[in-house]
């Protein structure tokens, strides 16, 4: 579900808005900010475009969720007042994203990582415990399973079938849709080496990486693994509605509602701000936002947008993004960041 964020009328949002087509960067009138992306980055960008509107007394800024993918796709539709200045993503812009930007006149595009996030699973506070091998993780959601030699549909109801020690309870998870970086960080973190741990995949891996990625991030979809859509607040009160579901969703979310939510522990290791920081916690992964460079200049207050962003009040250790869950980054880091946000250094083409 796509949720937005407005922090004026509806009306005044893009009341300015020009041509939207070659030259229409130029046409961006008086327009605040407008990002949109990744639903985990969602509550952190919606943070900043408050306190900036609110200190520079500036036009009011528009924040969506699209999920990662979704916000890439409108990102790089093309440069004017009718597209988006920022890119919020819960993972890194892929090549193919690259290049679509390219095809479409986005040629300067600024990656600024903004700090860590961690991937949980939850279930509803007073449920069963779980602490996952990520082989677990596999052999509970992936499509195909081992099966002799080869592999079959998936036919795993409940947890305990998984490994003795897990719950006796059904295999329901609703996690995030194929549009989110959520969702692709999950299989990349988690199901991908939980895989190449599990002998029959990795032999398949040797003779195959196609055939492996296929078999490894194809999610079941006979009810097990149920795709919950962007909203995590939402999802939040679906596991508390039912009980025995997990959930995957963002750290911050458990940071928000630790009262309704508990996360499982992944090798032993819970998510923690100094876990997912130290990268100990197997589902750690960097958040980011992208700046259209052509936009900086034209749309009113973007790079000192920018600029609070990347502050020490903001994302600086204890920051206000840090309230709302965000894992900052080390200071050497952050540093690094910061400059490449103050000098809006354009990216290079991403390897994949």
């Amino acid at each position: 579900m796509k949720k937005f964020f407005a922090l004026a009328a509806a009306a005044a949002l893009l009341a300015a808005c020009g041509d939207g087509g070659a030259g229409g960067a130029g046409q961006s009138g008086a327009r605040g900010v407008w990002a949109v992306g990744s639903s985990t980055v969602f509550p952190f960008t919606t943070r900043v475009a408050e306190t900036f509107a609110r200190k520079s007394g500036g036009q009011p800024g528009r924040v969506e969720s699209l999920g990662t993918g979704g916000g890439f796709q409108a990102f790089c539709a093309g440069v004017g007042a009718n597209t988006p200045d920022v890119a919020n993503a819960s993972r890194p812009m892929k090549a193919s994203e690259f290049d679509l930007c390219q095809q479409n006149g986005v040629t300067d595009i600024v990656e600024i990582k903004v700090g860590y996030d961690g991937i949980v699973i939850a279930d509803a506070l007073g449920g069963a415990v779980y602490d996952f091998q990520l082989q677990d993780l596999v052999l509970a959601l992936a499509a195909q399973t081992p099966s002799g030699s080869g592999f079959q549909p998936n036919p795993y109801t409940n947890w305990s079938q998984i490994r003795p020690g897990l719950a006796d309870v059904r295999i329901q998870v609703y996690g995030p849709p194929p549009t989110s970086g959520t969702r692709d960080a999950f299989v990349e973190l988690g199901l991908t080496p939980g895989a190449r741990a599990i002998p029959a995949y990795a032999a398949v891996r040797e003779q195959d990486e196609d055939r492996f990625e296929a078999l490894a991030h194809t999610l079941r979809e006979d009810g097990a693994w149920i795709d919950a859509g962007e909203n995590d607040n939402a999802m939040v009160q679906t596991l508390t509605r039912t009980p025995g579901a997990l959930g995957v969703f963002g750290y911050s979310f458990l940071e928000n509602n630790r009262d309704q939510v508990q996360a499982a522990r992944i090798a032993g290791i819970a998510p923690s701000v100094e876990t997912i920081a130290d990268g100990s916690y197997p589902l750690a992964r960097s958040l980011y936002i992208y700046v259209k460079k052509a936009h900086v200049g034209v749309t009113p207050g973007l790079a000192e947008f920018v600029q609070e962003y990347m502050s020490d009040a903001s994302a600086g250790r204890g920051g206000y993004l840090q309230e709302r869950g965000l894992i900052p980054l080390p200071a050497n880091e952050l540093a690094a960041q910061r400059a490449i946000a103050q000098g809006l250094t354009p990216m290079q083409r991403p390897a994949s």
